[in-house]
């Protein structure tokens, strides 16, 4: 796929016209499956990358965060919204800085300068945050399986567990429950359709309703993630739990290789067999549900990336000061109109 060619193509113009984009843009690469290595024949091709804030959104009163078009798969981050989301770890921006050379479509001076410094961005947050998206995709496997595979009540204890597992996660991240608590369980349904259903049991007192708020879309996320699969297109739906296992994979493949060896690999040349052939659906039985050596492989990248966690000569958290200045150089220019 010649990837230049297609950036110059007209579907692409936009690249070029938007006055946020053209040549403030300091480095565009290849996303998705193209970029992981892992693309197939019907795979979309997705483009992300990073532009300067303008003077007015620095010094001025615009705000910009991202440029999407939703039509090509492009997804472009201001500077300063990336370096918010680097600092995070996130998953879906680190591997911009990831990339194997070719795979870079637009590499100006700024966006070389952001390669040679990513290591400011890495941290035991990696631990967390792919650690999450991982958790996430695990949630989408086994949903997906429980729906196709097992009885209703068997259906709502494993939405019962998931939904815990949410809330758990929820009160690690927010210290809010000293207000007050919640309970949840299952019982006799009151819908006609359903055996069974989850019930929850709520007592807070001077809790912030935002908060309040949160925590039940931390919950619901679970549900309508599962209610998503109701109306299923069978071979698209077993092409896409292969490829939630996949990447649930991958991503603990990407977070060993930070936390250990503080190196981002996003294209995952030597990994591609195992992730091709889940991919397939090799792991995957005649029952939708997956094979004891998928758990087993699943098992031992935990195991690895809990032994990465506690052996990473990574920071805690990442050096503020330098990450300021780098931000204040880049800025700066952008400002100026010096890139």
């Amino acid at each position: 796929m010649d990837f230049r060619k297609l950036l110059n193509s007209a579907e692409y113009d936009f690249l070029r016209t938007n006055p946020r984009l053209d040549r403030r843009i300091i480095l565009l690469g290849l996303g998705g499956s193209y970029a992981y290595g892992t693309n197939r024949g019907d795979s979309d091709i997705d483009f992300r990358g990073v532009t300067l804030n303008l003077p007015s959104d620095l010094l001025g009163l615009t705000d910009f965060e991202q440029y999407e078009d939703k039509n090509t798969d492009t997804v472009i981050y201001s500077f300063n919204k990336l370096i918010k989301l680097l600092l995070e770890c996130n998953p879906n921006t680190i591997e911009l800085l990831g990339l194997d050379e070719e795979q870079y479509l637009i590499k100006r001076p700024l966006g070389e300068l952001l390669l040679e410094n990513k290591s400011l961005f890495l941290s035991k947050r990696a631990a967390k945050s792919f650690g999450g998206y991982a958790s996430a995709q695990l949630r989408r496997l086994q949903n997906a399986i429980a729906r196709d595979s097992m009885p209703q009540q068997k259906r709502e204890q494993h939405i019962f567990n998931s939904v815990k597992n949410a809330l758990e996660d929820f009160r690690r991240k927010n210290e809010l429950f000293d207000k007050g608590n919640i309970h949840i369980y299952i019982d006799k349904s009151e819908n006609p359709e359903l055996e069974t259903e989850l019930f929850i049991d709520a007592e807070y007192r001077h809790l912030p309703l935002r908060d309040y708020e949160n925590m039940l879309e931390a919950m619901n996320n679970v549900i309508r993630d599962y209610d998503k699969l109701g109306k299923r297109n069978k071979k698209k739906d077993d092409n896409h739990l292969n490829k939630h296992a996949m990447h649930l994979i991958r991503l603990f493949m990407m977070a060993v290789d930070i936390l250990e060896k503080g190196e981002i690999r996003t294209h995952r040349t030597d990994d591609l067999e195992l992730l091709r052939s889940i991919r397939r659906g090799d792991f995957q039985k005649e029952d939708k549900t997956f094979s004891k050596e998928f758990y087993e492989i699943l098992t031992d990248y935990e195991k690895c990336l809990d032994a990465a966690v506690q052996n990473s000569r990574l920071p805690d958290h990442p050096d503020m000061e330098a990450v300021e200045r780098f931000v204040e150089y880049v800025n700066l220019r952008a400002i100026e109109g010096d890139f």
